[in-house]
């Protein structure tokens, strides 16, 4: 059931990312200070998506026990 959750969450982290990136990408930054804010969040969503995969790993190890 947490899966489901944690799968959804993803998904849209995922998603989140490669439109920053595509962003980034065409050059949609303003200025340097909208092109850190943006680089920050890539790297702000991405560190979460590293702990949901965590998460899910303790989640899969306490389910085994």
């Amino acid at each position: 059931m947490v899966d489901k959750y944690l799968d959804q969450l993803a998904k849209w982290i995922d998603q989140r990312v490669t439109l920053i990136q595509q962003s980034l990408g065409d050059g949609s930054a303003k200025d340097f200070a909208e092109y850190q804010r943006m680089v920050g969040e890539v790297k702000g969503l991405l560190y979460a998506r590293l702990n949901i995969q965590d998460l899910r790993s303790k989640l899969e190890e306490f389910n085994d026990d």
